[in-house]
């Protein structure tokens, strides 16, 4: 029962933490792409038809779309803030799934001639942001590039007007950071033409998103830095697998010391057994014969420890994606704690505790199955 607990406990505690980093995973997915082409060198590059082409001819690609963006600052009445600028175009929603994560309002950029910004939560709290006005502007100010400072503060800035149209949030790292317009305009404000900063990448449907990486690097050449949505944010997931990893050691060392009622079962019952390992001496048995027994038992032991332990552990994962039990309050993003089973787990988890039975096991055999210890007199 020792090791079908922690057998248990560990079957459901990283099936949790899987489902975690699957639903951040997931978040993550809502604004960045599978894949994201960066400049190696500066803040900009040229992205023309050709370039667009190649990525768009590239086995495994299924959207790109084109992306603009910088830091700038906006206004709204009295109030401001240095943001950073997201200028995208049609392809954006397709690319990445932009619209799961806008919270009030909707995600349209332009009408007509008026445009049009999403605002992160941060940012609209700030600045007093209401979607539902459709009176006031917002101001967005960006310094013009290669221009003479003046003595007038508004001719070295280029200036755009928006409405809200919507607010998203996602964490703190994007609701206090971005803004997101249509890329026409931001091009605008930054004083560029057909330039853009990145080229965001979305891919088929069973796609292989590192082959993919490995094409377009070799395709593209080593001007550009290609980087798939993990390594975007690799600080986020190294931490999530680290404390994953940590927390299948801390257990693993519990396990350890739950295997050690296998060292005490088997050295009592080698002790009550020494008549009957007498009479196998006797009838021709030796020490590896005799070892084997006890090392089967310990197995067996072991064994079905391990297979009550997955079984109660795939239950309770299974009741917990069913019916919710642990759920969560209205300010956490999902509503109820995720699972995931994944079948590497389960082989680590098995290879673990087969192997700590085999050498919690093998030392009470070979001490107290040794013909001094057997052929003692009792």
């Amino acid at each position: 029962m020792a090791i079908a607990l922690t057998t248990a406990a560990l079957v459901i505690i990283l099936s949790a933490m899987n489902g975690l980093t699957g639903v951040v995973a997931g978040l993550y997915n809502a604004i960045e792409p599978d894949l994201k082409v960066m400049p190696a060198k500066g803040k900009f590059f040229i992205a023309d038809d050709d370039f667009m082409a190649k990525i768009r001819s590239t086995q495994g690609v299924n959207q790109v779309s084109a992306c603009i963006s910088d830091n700038a600052l906006i206004k709204s009445g009295d109030k401001q803030s240095i943001i950073t600028i997201k200028g995208v175009d049609d392809n954006f929603k397709i690319v990445t799934r932009f619209d799961s994560v806008i919270k009030e309002g909707s995600f349209h950029l332009k009408h007509g001639k008026d445009r049009f910004a999403v605002f992160g939560r941060g940012v609209a709290n700030q600045l007093g942001i209401n979607v539902n006005n459709l009176i006031e502007q917002v101001a967005i100010y960006s310094p013009k590039r290669g221009q003479e400072e003046s003595l007038n503060p508004d001719d070295n800035f280029n200036q755009k007007y928006v409405f809200p149209s919507g607010v998203f949030s996602l964490n703190d790292d994007f609701d206090f950071k971005y803004v997101i317009v249509d890329i026409d305009l931001a091009r605008e404000l930054l004083d560029c033409t057909n330039e853009v900063s990145s080229v965001e990448i979305s891919l088929n449907k069973g796609a292989d998103m590192e082959d993919v990486q490995q094409e377009l690097t070799s395709v593209l050449g080593d001007k550009f830095i290609i980087k798939n949505r993990y390594q975007l944010n690799d600080v986020l997931f190294k931490t999530l697998e680290s404390e994953k990893l940590w927390t299948f050691i801390i257990l693993a060392f519990i396990l350890i010391i739950a295997t050690f009622n296998i060292i005490g079962a088997l050295t009592m019952l080698i002790i009550e057994k020494k008549k009957d390992i007498k009479t196998l001496y006797c009838l021709g048995a030796d020490n590896t014969l005799i070892s084997r027994i006890f090392m089967g038992e310990g197995f067996l032991i072991t064994a079905i420890g391990a297979a009550i332990g997955l079984s109660i552990g795939l239950v309770v994962c299974l009741l917990q994606m069913e019916f919710h039990f642990v759920e969560f309050n209205d300010q956490y993003v999902i509503p109820y704690y995720p699972i995931d089973l994944q079948a590497k787990d389960f082989a680590w988890i098995i290879s673990l505790i087969m192997l700590i039975g085999f050498f919690a096991a093998l030392y009470p055999v070979r001490v107290f199955t040794r013909n001094d210890f057997v052929h003692e007199s009792n």
